[in-house]
Order: C-alpha cells, then sequence, then structure tokens
C-alpha cells in the first residue's frame, strides 16, 4: 500500500494511491493518518473521492511532523570520504517542518551572498506509525509504518560554521520528502531493508549504494532515538547518506540554479525538483 499527501482546491488531502487512481481516506495528511491507532485499515478501507494519479499535486508526505530526526555518517563510503572514524553511535541533529518540501517542489538555493556550497545527500526516510520509547527491536519494528525517499541537502558552509550540523542541514524548503509512504506490512521490517539508492544531477550519478550498508539501521535508530525521547506517529527519521556527496570530490561540486536534481530509491519512489 502507498500512502501520499496531496494539494487539492481545499488544501491538503490523504490519499491511497492505487495504480491509476488516489483514493482520499478522510484525514488532512499522511501525519493525521497515522495519529489514528487503526490507521492501516482505515486507509486500506477508504473510498473517498478520486483522482487522476497523473494529476496529482504531491506535498510533502507529512507536512507537519512533531520531530525529523537526521543521520550523519551512516554509510561506511561516506564515513571515509569525509576521514572521519566510524562512529559508536548514531550521529543525530534535527531538521523543522519548514526545511521540508514536496517531492517534485522546486527548491530554493541560498543567495549567491549568503552560500554558493549547496550539496546533495539522497536519503531513506523511515516514518513512524506508533508510539514508541525504549524500544526494543521488536518494539522498534513494529513502530515502522513505512519508508519514503528524502534528500538531505545541505549548505555545507553553514554546516561547519561550528561542530553542529544543524544550520547547513535545516535550510528552509530544502528537503524533498515523498512522494509516497510505502506501507510496511506488520513482522516485515525487523531487518534493515535492501533498497538501491541514487542521487542524478541533471542526469549524472553522482551516488549510487543500497540501503544494506547503513552503519544503524532503521531498527537501530529506533531503539536508540527512543532511549531519550518518545517517538510518535508521523515522526520522520533521516537515515543518512552514501558516499560521492560534491563536498568530498576533487574538485568539489556543489548545485547550481537551473539543475534537476533527482533523489531515487528503487521500489520505494522518486523525488525531482528543480534548483532555483
Amino acid at each position: 500500500m502507498r500512502l501520499a499527501t496531496i494539494r487539492t482546491g481545499n488544501g491538503h488531502a490523504c490519499v491511497r494511491v492505487d495504480d491509476d487512481q488516489a483514493v482520499e481516506i478522510g484525514h488532512a495528511d499522511v501525519g493525521a493518518l497515522l495519529a489514528d491507532p487503526d490507521w492501516r485499515s482505515v486507509a486500506s478501507s477508504a473510498d473517498g473521492a478520486r483522482h487522476d494519479v497523473d494529476t496529482l499535486d504531491y506535498a510533502t508526505l507529512i507536512p507537519n511532523p512533531e520531530k525529523v530526526i537526521c543521520v550523519g555518517l551512516n554509510y561506511l563510503d561516506h564515513i571515509a570520504e569525509t576521514g572521519r572514524e566510524r562512529p559508536s553511535h548514531p550521529t543525530l541533529f534535527p531538521k523543522f517542518a519548514r526545511s521540508l518540501t514536496g517531492a517534485y517542489d522546486d527548491v530554493p538555493l541560498p543567495r549567491d551572498d549568503e552560500s554558493t556550497s549547496a550539496d546533495w545527500e539522497a536519503e531513506l526516510g523511515v516514518v513512524i506509525g506508533s508510539p514508541v520509547r525504549r524500544a526494543s527491536a521488536d518494539e522498534a519494528a513494529a513502530a515502522i509504518a513505512g519508508w519514503t525517499v528524502v534528500n538531505d541537502l545541505s549548505i555545507r558552509d553553514y554546516q561547519r560554521h561550528t561542530t553542529q550540523f544543524m544550520p547547513g542541514k535545516a535550510w528552509e524548503g530544502s528537503t524533498p520528502v515523498g512522494p509516497h509512504l510505502l506501507v510496511a506490512e506488520p513482522g516485515t521490517t525487523a531487518d534493515t531493508p535492501s533498497f538501491p539508492i541514487s542521487c542524478i544531477v541533471d542526469g549524472v550519478v553522482m551516488q549510487q549504494s543500497n540501503t544494506r550498508e547503513l552503519c544503524f539501521g532503521p531498527i537501530d535508530l529506533i531503539e536508540y532515538a527512543s532511549t531519550f525521547v518518545t517517538l510518535v506517529p508521523g515522526d520522520l527519521l533521516v537515515t543518512g547518506t552514501p558516499g560521492g556527496v560534491g563536498m568530498a570530490r576533487d574538485p568539489q561540486v556543489f548545485l547550481r540554479r537551473g539543475q534537476t536534481l533527482t533523489t531515487v530509491i528503487d521500489g520505494v519512489g522518486e523525488c525531482r525538483n528543480r534548483l532555483v
């Protein structure tokens, strides 16, 4: 089952995407649906207004998550290209709801007098579907609603102003999420999923890996994060990027206005964003 949040003439609507049709579920967005403990059956049985999939205007998957928790340094090849050592614990930092944008929306780059070091980071997003605190591995698996596509587009000089990542990671409107939530079937999420992941800039492949190469998989991340805070439905975990970022190249390569940034996770979906 695939779910999405779309823009309509009346605001946002949560839909179930069935082949060439999207069926309204009766909630304002995917986050609102996940707040219902019976969300799986509600979504699967919904029979609301229908939309042609080709006409959909996708909003960001969860417009107002309580938390967006991101992970740095979580693929071995990315750790190596940054010159860091493999971390003993997940490296976490936050984003905010205003950082998020739709899967096909234009992404505004900083003004030239602010920064010219915008960089790509293809990432697997994990969406929480039930509250969890101090989770065991089984509880962490059960809390996963599903998967989505994210690009943690990063403003590198702001990221490196101090030892704290956040200013370069939370730029407004910089983080495409969606277009769908690929719902995880209960009981099938105990292991790190194996999804090919890539990032393409103007047709050139810049990153190519597989999510099985994560140092800390979704279960590890939920266990760790839920130790210090309750994870709630609609929270988004952004699991880290593989090697191939522009900052680590010689010479360095950064994004420019007019380019198209495409983020692909095979079996999950694709974000495609023009940089403006």
